[in-house]
């Protein structure tokens, strides 16, 4: 039995490390896999800003058509890197050009929403700051020392950190981040990048489990369809059992 228990716990702890994200406060955000609109600006935003140096290589451009509404015109539009509307959302740089220019590997993104989790990827996606130590100028609250540039800065501008120190029961001062000052504007306010974020995690969470969409269709009908067999069967053994009560 104590081992049983060891086992599950060790086999819980990564789960629940990547629950606790950190001790990084994680900012809510509301997915809603049936609204195709959001699920199309977040593929757009996908294929334009991450598709360029992430892969996702188990993600087809057909499968968005069938699920999210894309027609085959819509596709081939955003085909960048692809000519067949078949093929999987790959890109050309090679694993040894990302470890020279970024210094680690560059990982692939089709299931990253379900390692992560969602909240983790809209504040990692909010939390970009100017760090002038940092190779690309920029660093990350949520991720601290990411090796990944500000891609979307154009969109939300560049801002700096704004620090609180404290000194809890005499230990050694540290600052955290209490919030950001605006140093130069993007092209999006605050609630637009929100908005965007919020389109771009919800793309992602879908392209961790395509057939999410379609298990929960299926999963209404199958609870229907129980309540119905539970009504027939019931009916059934009343007819049965009469004579005996």
């Amino acid at each position: 039995m104590k081992k049983i228990i060891i086992t599950l716990l060790m086999t819980l702890m990564p789960a629940l490390g990547m629950a606790s994200g950190g001790g990084v406060h994680l900012d809510k955000v509301e997915i809603d896999l049936q609204n195709q609109e959001s699920l199309q600006n977040g593929a757009r935003l996908f294929i334009n800003y991450c598709l360029s140096c992430h892969s996702a290589a188990y993600m087809r451009f057909n499968r968005m058509g069938k699920d999210i509404g894309f027609s085959t015109e819509q596709l081939k539009e955003l085909m960048y890197s692809a000519e067949k509307v078949g093929e999987t959302m790959t890109v050309a740089m090679r694993g040894e050009e990302a470890q020279k220019w970024f210094g680690t590997k560059i990982p692939d993104l089709t299931v990253v929403a379900r390692a992560r989790g969602a909240d983790w990827l809209y504040t990692y996606l909010r939390t970009f700051y100017l760090d002038d130590s940092r190779p690309w100028g920029v660093n990350n609250a949520t991720f601290k020392d990411v090796g990944m540039p500000h891609v979307l800065w154009e969109l939300e501008g560049l801002k700096k950190p704004i620090y609180e120190t404290s000194n809890e029961h005499g230990a050694e001062e540290s600052k955290h981040i209490t919030g950001y000052e605006i140093v130069q504007p993007g092209k999006m306010s605050k609630e637009e990048y929100d908005n965007a974020m919020r389109d771009l995690v919800n793309f992602m969470v879908y392209m961790g489990e395509p057939a999410k969409l379609k298990r929960y269709t299926i999963g209404i009908w199958v609870l229907l369809f129980l309540v119905v067999f539970f009504v027939v069967s019931y009916a059934l053994k009343k007819e049965y059992w009469k004579d005996v009560h």
